[in-house]
């Protein structure tokens, strides 16, 4: 029986009239952590985007695959209750919408007509997930993302990860905007859901983010595909080489 996962096949996508994605294929088995490096330019936030269903970018062939099954054509919210979970790279302001409200929200929809959540267990767990990410307990009466730090904004996207409990969940540069301490602590969230019923893309410019969230593969990205894949070293040597050198032993090869 075959693992799992969730699958990239031979996907070209555009925007406009301009081709970003051209022949990308990935599979992303559950119980694993990927990591997608690349430059600036390479289609890394335009694979999320496409992936969570973004109504600007078109698909012209290839298709996405969750547990088997195309998500392509789906409304967003679909796929997001199918399972799959994206923590965007700028996580936007809900303004008047607190944030237990809205992680509630997210969890009653998915849940049969008539059932309801139990309120103590909602928060019991909530606040279980929060003390996880350093997150004081003010945080559930606040607006979604209003006024946060950056660090604030990472928290708040892994703690509703957290609490949906996705099959998969692509993280667009999570450590964007972080500093040290900030990392370490979103690092460590979303460590703490690595596990068998999970597999994780993370994708981002730099090896600092993979030595707290060490991932089972690294894939290098370029022009809209992937063209290099290996282990957790292949990052450092990224790191010392520059992306130069991994498109020159592309061209090579």
């Amino acid at each position: 029986m075959p693992v799992p996962s969730l699958s990239i096949l031979d996907l070209h996508a555009s925007i406009g009239d301009k081709p970003i994605l051209k022949g990308l294929t990935l599979e992303i088995p559950k119980g694993e952590v990927h990591a997608i490096m690349g430059k600036n330019g390479s289609g890394k936030s335009t694979l999320a985007k496409i992936m969570a269903g973004h109504p600007d970018y078109t698909v012209t062939s290839g298709d996405v695959l969750l547990d088997g099954e195309s998500i392509l054509g789906m409304e967003p919210d679909v796929r997001a209750r199918l399972g799959l979970f994206l923590a965007f790279q700028y996580p936007m302001e809900i303004p008047g919408v607190t944030i237990a409200n809205f992680i509630r929200a997210a969890l009653q929809s998915r849940l049969p007509e008539g059932e309801d959540i139990d309120a103590i267990d909602y928060y019991e767990n909530l606040y279980k997930k929060m003390d996880l990410l350093s997150m004081s307990r003010s945080f559930t009466s606040r607006s979604v993302n209003e006024g946060f730090s950056g660090g604030e904004k990472k928290r708040c996207e892994i703690l509703q990860m957290a609490m949906l409990q996705p099959s998969y969940a692509v993280l667009d540069e999570t450590d964007s905007g972080l500093d040290i301490d900030a990392l370490k602590i979103v690092s460590a969230g979303v460590n703490s859901l690595r596990g068998p019923n999970i597999g994780m893309l993370v994708i981002t410019h730099y090896q600092r983010l993979l030595d707290y969230i060490v991932p089972d593969k690294v894939h290098v990205m370029s022009e809209g595909r992937i063209i290099l894949s290996g282990e957790k070293d292949l990052a450092l040597k990224l790191e010392a080489e520059g992306y130069d050198w991994v498109e020159k032993e592309y061209q090579a090869a």
